[in-house]
């Protein structure tokens, strides 16, 4: 039985301080920040949640390259020597440490010292699987996906990106970390992050009006991704496998999925854009179900249902509410 585990606050904040420490070596200079890039500060972001909020607190004064291109599957990331020995040239390396190993591999065997890792800025918690467990908890089979190793070093859900509060907060710390890099722009910075964290202040808000009165709070996906989004609007997410959203699941599994769709009246299995949805559609078909996508948003591409997190976000909304009978 897994039991769900708060980093404490005090550890967070000394984790942040940390990282900004380490980022104030690459403004020492005149021309520390933007090496190749126009004067501009180097970002490196390891996948498009890490990449947007770059885009959107850097705004002008940043160079983003996302080492996660669109369409690719980022568990699945294999990087090129070349990629990693561009890791230690970036004025900042901005990942979220246990969602892609390739990543976090290469940012140890590059030595690269000015990172910020995502993972600190937030509390991580442990979305379990135990049967009957309560809101936002998974009770499905192993959500720790051990095919795509989604939990962190401690066991921690770092599907932080999904909860629009805890990204917020995310937000804050990457703001904090720019404007130590790179002061001269420090105040377009700090302006750029309280306007992206209004976004999603008012994105938050969406949620919880839109899902306060539903027919059910249960939702059925293959992806198990939506554990901090589940506990924070008090829905339950069942997860299909909980290892990989392209493999069948267990008999059993679809007789349990079967008694909750009927128990909870769920109504729609999710699947999502970057993986297949044979699954979903197996499901959906043995259980008289609807299908749709509810987007992990860990890549954006022209079959996204939105140009940007706060369009999939709220294309995500939509779908929950159809799903779960929003009054």
């Amino acid at each position: 039985m897994n039991v769900r585990r708060l980093i404490p606050a005090t550890a967070v904040a000394g984790a942040v301080t940390l990282g900004l420490v380490t980022l104030s070596a690459c403004s020492g200079s005149p021309d520390a920040a933007g090496k190749g890039s126009g004067g501009k500060l180097d970002v490196v972001a390891s996948f498009y949640p890490m990449q947007y909020l770059a885009e959107q607190i850097g705004g002008g004064h940043v160079a983003v390259d996302t080492l996660t291109k669109p369409g690719v599957e980022p568990h699945d990331l294999e990087l090129k020597p070349k990629q990693i020995g561009e890791l230690g040239e970036a004025d900042v390396v901005l990942y979220l440490k246990g969602i892609q190993p390739a990543v976090d591999d290469a940012i140890a065997q590059a030595g690269v010292k000015n990172t910020v890792d995502a993972a600190t800025l937030t509390k991580l918690e442990e979305h379990g699987t135990e049967v009957g467990g309560h809101a936002g908890h998974d009770h499905g089979t192993a959500s720790e996906e051990a095919g795509h190793d989604h939990a962190s070093e401690a066991g921690a859900d770092p599907h932080i990106w999904l909860d629009p509060v805890k990204y917020a907060e995310v937000a804050k710390g990457v703001g904090a970390a720019f404007e130590k890099a790179d002061p001269d722009h420090a105040a377009d910075y700090k302006k750029n992050t309280d306007a992206l964290v209004k976004k999603l202040d008012e994105l938050n808000t969406s949620f919880e009006t839109g899902l306060k009165d539903t027919t059910t709070k249960t939702f059925i996906t293959t992806h198990s991704a939506f554990g901090y989004l589940a506990e924070r609007y008090g829905l339950e997410q069942e997860g299909i496998t909980g290892i990989d959203p392209e493999s069948e699941p267990s008999p059993a599994r679809v007789k349990e999925l079967q008694d909750i769709a009927k128990k909870d009246k769920v109504s729609t299995v999710f699947f999502e854009t970057l993986a297949s949805d044979k699954t979903a559609k197996t499901l959906a078909k043995d259980t008289g179900l609807t299908t749709d996508v509810l987007d992990p948003l860990e890549g954006i591409t022209d079959k996204s249902k939105g140009a940007d997190y706060i369009e999939v976000m709220r294309s995500n909304l939509a779908a929950l509410q159809k799903a779960l009978g929003a009054k």
